[in-house]
């Protein structure tokens, strides 16, 4: 192995040893023995990136990658918000209805999807929504922060979950004036404009395909009172990834943490909905979706919305 390379590869697996959420249930000596064995002979470090996948899967958390340069450039390049995908609208009988896609690229692209978000909520919330849809079956991941920007009025003020890392340690991700903050500091945006009304009831809607990030906002819903979860179950990855960019390029997507309610609970998989609801496969159900049907239903039925 040359030298440029063992030192590409050493530098990877000393952040996966040093950060990785389960470094402390991990054989390092073994993870490196075998990393170099499998790299033996590279000369550049792209010829180390198949050794670094194979240390990266072995660390068994499910969600750390390694993006090599065209990927990392592609992923973090701008983008357009897709308008299919958010979206905000009333459904019938006063409720609102907010579907929120997932999102990842450069800060222009976040600033574009939280207004574009949160117009959708104004949108949804035009005539005083008594309770909320809140869809995150389309959410596949990316940042969570313009997410929680987006849903933070629906959502309400206060703790609303927190990270939690390898040796316990926590940080809150709150809500303040429909905006979100992690430990206190303000995750980039500014207030909100609130919903009218006052903590609401809120059906959430999940499904394999909520993943990561659309997860942690799941999870940023748990404990809420009121809420209610409908679907199928999560993807199975409420962890949060740190990246980290390497010499040429490529970047380190390493798993650092658990997700965590507002309660304290902390989640490694697949999260269940209260209410699991497979999708119907025959051609008659073709153009009805149970999932929301259920969702809106169980809201009409709460005492924001009941009509008397």
């Amino acid at each position: 192995m040359s030298p440029s390379a063992r030192i590409y590869l050493s530098k990877a697996l000393s952040i996966m040893e040093k950060h990785s959420l389960l470094r402390h249930q991990v054989d390092w000596a073994d993870v490196r023995s075998e990393a170099f064995s499998q790299a033996d002979g590279a000369l550049k470090p792209a010829d180390t990136y198949g050794a670094i996948g194979s240390a990266l899967r072995s660390l068994g958390d499910g969600h750390s990658i390694l993006w090599e340069p065209e990927k990392a450039k592609e992923n973090l390049g701008s983008s357009e918000v897709s308008p299919d995908g958010l979206q905000g609208r009333s459904l019938k009988n006063g409720i609102g209805y907010l579907s929120l896609p997932g999102v990842q690229g450069s800060q222009k692209t976040y600033d574009q999807y939280v207004r574009q978000g949160r117009a959708a909520v104004a949108k949804a919330d035009r005539t005083g929504a008594c309770g909320w849809v809140v869809d995150l079956r389309s959410d596949t991941g990316g940042n969570m922060w313009p997410m929680l920007a987006v849903v933070g009025p629906v959502l309400g003020d206060g703790k609303v979950g927190m990270f939690v890392d390898a040796d316990g340690n926590r940080s809150v991700w709150s809500i303040k004036r429909g905006a979100p903050y992690l430990d206190g500091k303000s995750a980039g945006w500014d207030d909100s404009r609130p919903v009218a009304g006052s903590s609401p009831p809120v059906a959430v809607l999940t499904g394999d395909r909520t993943a990561s990030a659309g997860e942690a906002v799941a999870v940023a819903f748990r404990g809420r009172p009121d809420t209610r979860f409908f679907g199928e179950p999560t993807n199975g990855v409420p962890t949060g990834n740190k990246a980290y960019r390497l010499s040429d390029g490529a970047m380190l997507i390493l798993t650092e943490v658990k997700d965590a309610d507002r309660t304290g609970r902390t989640y490694d998989a697949a999260i269940p909905p209260d209410e699991e609801i497979v999708k119907d496969p025959r051609p008659v159900a073709r153009g009805r979706d149970d999932v929301l049907e259920a969702a809106h239903s169980w809201l009409l039925k709460q005492a924001a919305c009941r009509r008397p």
